[in-house]
């Protein structure tokens, strides 16, 4: 009983969309891009689902996805020095793009002594930095190899794991030694349920179609933030 009760509680997030007020990802490739780290072509393999999202005819995944593999497909190559560069660039002009809610809710949290985790689909290098400044604990995001002269191959080694958020809670909870007792976590789409499932106060913030169903259908809370008001569905 002595062990567990040193145990600290956790409070899981997703970054892109549920704290950070955007996509850690398309900022980075936008700078990649304007800085001529990347073809300006890189655009062009995401402009059309860029466009339908915009004018609400596609779903966000679909834009998401385009840009995840423009991504891959331009890092090949890339130096990480001159990578980490733009990397700190666009931390450095976005890294107060936070909604207030969930802002708010880590501050809280931080204060109870929780143990702040960030899953995330974003390169490592760009997640790691943006929670660094929030406070976080522990961050999980999505790695790609670098060669013998450090640059970058375009192969994601742990893309089984990232893929799945929930192992990564379980993961995180066996090694770091915490407990899913009063556990909070929030996420924004589908691809967060499997570790929203696992928490005692799942909170399902500006929720995708698909999560807001699935919350609905199992009781989990609802909170949109819009503009400067903020409130439970």
């Amino acid at each position: 009983m002595e062990g567990k009760s040193k145990q600290r509680h956790v409070a899981v997030f997703d970054i892109d969309g549920t704290i950070f007020r955007s996509s850690l990802l398309i900022e980075l490739v936008d700078a990649l891009i304007a800085e001529g780290i990347f073809d300006r072509s890189a655009a062009l393999v995401y402009a059309r689902e860029r466009q339908a999202w915009q004018d609400r005819k596609a779903e966000y995944s679909e834009y998401i996805g385009a840009v995840v593999f423009a991504f891959g497909e331009h890092i090949v190559g890339v130096d990480k020095r001159e990578f980490d560069a733009v990397v700190e660039r666009v931390i450095g002009l976005h890294k107060d793009r936070v909604y207030r809610y969930t802002r708010d809710l880590v501050k809280e949290l931080a204060a109870k002594n929780y143990f702040l985790l960030a899953i995330s689909h974003s390169p490592k290098e760009v997640v790691d930095d943006f929670c660094r400044y929030l406070g976080f604990d522990k961050v999980y995001a999505r790695m790609y190899e670098t060669d013998a002269q450090n640059k970058f191959t375009g192969d994601v080694p742990t893309e089984k794991l990232i893929n799945d958020k929930g192992s990564i809670l379980r993961r995180a909870v066996e090694k770091e030694g915490l407990t899913l007792e009063e556990s909070y976590g929030v996420g924004d789409t589908s691809s967060d349920i499997s570790f929203l499932e696992m928490v005692e106060h799942p909170i399902c913030f500006n929720p995708s179609g698909n999560l807001y169903k699935y919350a609905k259908g199992v009781g989990w809370d609802v909170v949109v933030e819009r503009k400067d008001v903020i409130y439970r569905i």
